[in-house]
């Protein structure tokens, strides 16, 4: 009897797996690669997924923030291994992820790769092997910068002694190896030059020559405490300054356009009734097309939260030094990032790990980008 049905369920089968309606299904096709729009649209951005429980398999996410189909908002994923930093160019099609990998994928040998992807098909098309020392911390801006009209890249070693590796990025080649003892980051400054922040409360800049070597060095005096009120790292730019906000709320500026670093006068972000108001977050400022700065911030700070997430996004008229607006976000957030166009789009990791998408200029909210498979979107970036 047994026997008897198991006969009758492979007829089924076969009749199932032979018809006709079965036969029509077909295939489908596999490596078709499309091309992107050049220049991608206004408020396309990447989300980087930095995959924190497996940080060996990052993504990057090219989305559509004005997109309200799920199912199509996502035009694009490219990959970055291992905790990967990211920058763009502006002046050509090319995007560049600082990687690590292992010989034996989680152990074995390791190499350094700054990998350049085309905007095109968001396809690597070339790399440059650098000596294995880049940092492995989480992204922020500043582990990766181009200077010198983008046709050099610099990038922040940690062993744990510090140093910045220069790539010729037109000839594809690794050039030299500067050491900042006592000093982290690399932030650009005008020609082929960098500066770094240093433990001391000083800043550091070197100037390179031709071959990107070492031409000289200065520093500048102490401007900040990190004992009493440490800077955050992450300062925006605007126009060659680089402003950094302190745990505390002021705000330090320092202009990048000359040949040394120059320390502005402080400022405070805090206004009346603005007690317990405090910076927070993982990315935590940014700039819109017309230079105004913008700051997470947080209610009722305390020693330690400088990480916490934000409750609103507050605007800053950095040359009057005065706050012009503020945004009440629908949900917490711990990072955000920016469109680079005249009508910016406002973007935030909220706390449940989604994307809320901002009309810059008047906080009024759009929508909510979630379900395109992102686990851990820590930074977010507008399209160059």
């Amino acid at each position: 009897m047994q026997r008897h049905n198991i006969m009758k369920q492979l007829i089924l089968l076969t009749v199932i797996f032979s018809s006709s309606a079965f036969g029509q299904v077909q295939p489908e096709p596999t490596g078709v690669i499309q091309t992107l729009p050049a220049p991608w649209p206004a408020h396309w951005i990447i989300a980087h997924d930095v995959a924190f429980f497996h940080m060996s398999d990052g993504k990057f996410y090219v989305l559509d923030a004005e997109s309200d189909d799920a199912a199509t908002r996502v035009k694009g994923i490219f990959n970055g291994a291992f905790i990967a930093q990211f920058t763009q160019a502006t002046t050509r099609p090319e995007m560049y992820i600082l990687e690590t990998f292992r010989s034996r994928g989680s152990r074995g040998e390791r190499t350094d790769v700054l990998t350049i992807y085309g905007k095109d098909n968001l396809a690597p098309i070339g790399e440059v092997v650098i000596p294995p020392k880049r940092a492995s911390a989480m992204p922020t801006n500043y582990h990766l910068q181009l200077v010198d009209d983008e046709k050099l890249a610099l990038i922040y070693n940690f062993t744990p002694a510090t140093s910045v590796s220069v790539v010729d990025i037109v000839n594809r080649e690794f050039l030299a190896e500067i050491p900042i003892p006592g000093c982290s980051l690399v932030y650009p400054m005008a020609g082929r030059a960098f500066a770094s922040l240093c433990t001391d409360g000083s800043m550091m800049s070197v100037q390179l020559d031709e071959n990107g070597e070492q031409a000289s060095t200065a520093r500048t005096g102490v401007f900040f405490d990190a004992n009493n009120d440490p800077i955050m790292e992450k300062a925006v730019m605007i126009d060659g300054v680089a402003y950094f906000p302190t745990f505390l709320g002021r705000v330090v500026p320092v202009d990048l356009n000359g040949s040394e670093p120059e320390v502005g006068r402080e400022w405070s972000l805090l206004g009346d009734g603005d007690e317990g108001w405090r910076p927070g977050g993982i990315q935590v400022t940014e700039r819109d097309s017309d230079g105004r700065m913008y700051v997470l911030m947080h209610p009722d700070g305390y020693e330690g939260s400088h990480k916490d997430p934000g409750t609103e996004v507050w605007v800053f008229d950095v040359e009057n030094k005065r706050r012009v607006d503020r945004i009440e976000l629908q949900l917490p957030a711990i990072s955000m990032g920016m469109t680079n166009d005249d009508d910016p789009l406002l973007l935030v990791t909220n706390v449940n790990l989604e994307l809320d998408i901002y009309t810059a200029k008047s906080g009024e909210y759009q929508r909510t980008l979630n379900n395109f498979a992102a686990e851990t979107v820590l930074m977010l970036y507008g399209a160059e």
